[in-house]
């Protein structure tokens, strides 16, 4: 079975030679030295940051964990569905969470947000941008808005970026003592099983995170990887627009083969999201044939109760997933055909 319901990269950036020296040369019977510095410089310069204020963890979901320890002690607002594990942390540490409900068309009450900003007060405001699981994006407006509001109570307002790379033309988030973005290098690094996750704001705010950090918060082949990846700039930037390319093509597919049979959502990430009796009978049918999307028969949002999310796959895994979507068309469909 091939999965395609991670959300990663179907690709490793580095060769296998490269990865066994790296192996090799990782003193890992030591503990790490300047490794970490060396991550901060070399993650800060590629994406223009300054390196003092990024810190890493073990993947970002240390970072979610962390601001749920350390970011207040009132209530946890996000959306539903976003990513589980806000609500799963969360619930570890006894913190109310607020989960504001999807539109039937999958969008989101953006006064509503503001008012439960406004009236629960909330110690933390976090989501992910583009969404996860429907990709699509919040508009800048809401994102301006609700940041000036978390501030005027007093909260924090984190912006999970792990698809960040993956937008077309993106823009500067406010900034703030208030605002935390959160990024990683397990989607378009293509670095998932190294789990190294990224956590940039103010000094003062990134003292408070750091405030519960590891002293050791990577393992040193993680950050060895890592550096020599970010080392060599142009080849990652190739890299990253190969993951971008196999989302134009997951898409592409989609959209040709059963566009006017399926309805899908404009995503912004690697993942695309499909949703309706069709998709669920399109989604059984390539699981029959060897793929393996993500479905959420266990979920209690309505928003996914029948939807089929995919990840991408290698060049030719997307053209065998198109030749299957073919042909359950053809079955299903004898009659139509997309223009």
């Amino acid at each position: 079975m091939i999965r395609i319901d991670k959300n990663e990269s179907p690709y490793r950036a580095l060769t296998e030679e490269e990865i066994a020296k790296i192996a090799i040369d990782t003193q890992f019977n030591q503990y790490s030295e300047n490794e970490y510095q060396d991550l901060q410089q070399t993650y800060a310069a590629f994406n223009q940051l300054d390196p003092e204020l990024v810190s890493f963890a073990n993947g970002s979901d240390e970072w979610i964990q962390k601001s749920i320890i350390v970011l207040g002690k009132g209530p946890v607002l996000t959306f539903d569905p976003d990513f589980v594990m806000y609500d799963v942390y969360a619930k570890q540490f006894g913190r109310e969470i607020v989960k504001l409900p999807a539109n039937e068309d999958f969008t989101f009450d953006y006064e509503e947000v503001y008012r439960q900003i406004k009236t629960l007060r909330p110690s933390v405001f976090i989501f992910s941008q583009p969404n996860n699981p429907f990709g699509t994006l919040h508009p800048d407006a809401f994102i301006e808005k609700a940041a000036e509001l978390m501030k005027e109570v007093g909260g924090y307002f984190i912006i999970d970026e792990a698809y960040g790379e993956f937008v077309e033309e993106a823009t500067e988030p406010p900034v703030g003592d208030h605002i935390i973005r959160l990024r990683t290098l397990s989607k378009v690094y293509g670095l998932a099983g190294l789990r190294v996750g990224v956590a940039t704001s103010t000094r003062k705010t990134m003292d408070l995170l750091d405030s519960v950090a590891h002293p050791y918060p990577l393992n040193t082949f993680s950050l060895n990887v890592a550096v020599h990846l970010l080392n060599q700039p142009e080849r990652l930037e190739n890299f990253i627009e190969l993951n971008r390319s196999l989302s134009r093509q997951l898409h592409s597919i989609f959209k040709e083969e059963v566009g006017e049979i399926i309805p899908m959502l404009e995503s912004s990430t690697n993942f695309l999201f499909t949703y309706g009796d069709d998709a669920m009978d399109l989604g059984n049918y390539i699981v029959e044939n060897g793929f393996l999307p993500r479905m959420y028969p266990d979920e209690d949002s309505p928003s996914l109760k029948k939807a089929v999310r995919y990840s991408i796959a290698t060049e030719d895994q997307l053209e065998e997933i198109r030749k299957i979507i073919q042909k359950w068309r053809d079955e299903k469909w004898p009659s139509r055909k997309n223009g």
